[in-house]
């Protein structure tokens, strides 16, 4: 017994150092990285001498989001499977948020940005990245993550070197109204989505309006006409970081499609309403200084982050619906 106790003490002692040394490294490694100047980057990975083509920027800016959420602080942690990413939730729900608006524009680059038209060949590079980065978010091994992802970053920086080539009239970029109102489609879906489940947060009674405006639609299960749709508590930061990586992402790139899709915007005389989207996700972004996402009620004593951050969102999927209201006129 007494030579047990002599082995308990060590034990003890090298089982607090590491318990301190994980919480540490939660500390140090639950960081959001800064944004970035789009210009900047796109310069940065251009010659010297060279002109920054059309869709030089947008492109750029993809395939820097990408290699940010591979290489921020601590690395990719979403696959993680010992501590600290094991143990974290917020960056890894970050992750997924950014990745998915990596996906959405990476398919549009594929399907609209890159295509004349309907029946014109898809690019082999953009063929490639498109699926790259639909994959597994949570794989750890055979294959990881990180290397399908970083297979699809070379591809996409293989369609950028030919973009930027004049003689290799293979890879191109159409900015044109049509293709930026059908990839805003998408974001429209997204952020309405994300500020619904956001308001959920302290529980709403919602009228059932999934048939509205078609008197002959139908769906496949009966559903009530009136619901209550709460988000579970443990699932309330976990939304609330996935938006904030969502809105980090998306921000970068309209601020992307701001530069390579100015003369059609000002030619609609949108350029007015992209902007004021990008002031709606750059106020998502604000610092957190609140140890934890609190849950009060609406009007109560206690803040809700996410009722906050649902605000920024509905305001800015406003301004999608108008921007795209905008692009459609002639």
């Amino acid at each position: 017994m007494e030579q047990l106790s002599r082995f308990a003490r060590p034990l003890a002692i090298a089982a607090l150092i590491y318990l301190i040394i994980i919480l540490l490294l939660i500390f140090i490694l639950d960081s959001e990285p800064d944004s970035f100047d789009n210009s900047q980057i796109a310069r940065s990975s251009a010659n010297a001498d060279s002109e920054l083509v059309t869709g030089y920027v947008t492109t750029a800016t993809l395939v820097k989001v990408m290699d940010t959420i591979l290489n921020k602080r601590g690395g990719y942690l979403s696959n993680d499977i010992l501590p600290p990413g094991v143990l974290m939730d917020n960056i890894p729900n970050w992750e997924f948020g950014a990745i998915t608006q990596v996906r959405d524009i990476a398919r549009a680059f594929r399907n609209d940005f890159s295509r004349s038209q309907t029946q014109s060949v898809e690019d082999q590079d953009l063929k490639v990245a498109d699926p790259q980065f639909h994959f597994d978010t949570q794989s750890w091994i055979l294959p990881a993550s990180e290397s399908e992802y970083e297979a699809g970053i070379q591809a996409l920086q293989r369609y950028l070197t030919r973009l930027s080539d004049s003689n290799e009239q293979d890879a191109q970029f159409f900015a044109r109204a049509d293709n930026l109102k059908d990839w805003l489609a998408i974001v429209e879906k997204r952020l309405g989505s994300l500020s619904q489940r956001l308001s959920a947060s302290v529980g709403q009674n919602r009228v059932n309006i999934d048939l509205q405006g078609d008197s002959a639609a139908e769906q496949s299960t009966a559903t009530p006409a009136n619901m209550t749709v709460k988000t579970p508590w443990f699932e309330i930061d976990d939304v609330f970081y996935e938006t904030r990586g969502s809105a980090w992402a998306l921000l970068h790139f309209l601020k992307a499609v701001e530069i390579d899709f100015r003369q059609v915007l000002e030619k609609k005389n949108a350029l007015v309403s992209l902007q004021q989207i990008i002031r709606e996700l750059e106020a998502t972004q604000d610092s957190v200084w609140s140890p934890m996402i609190l849950n009060g009620t609406g009007f109560g004593f206690v803040a809700n982050h996410s009722l906050v951050m649902s605000s920024y969102i509905s305001s800015a999927n406003a301004a999608v619906i108008d921007l795209r209201n905008l692009l459609e006129q002639g």
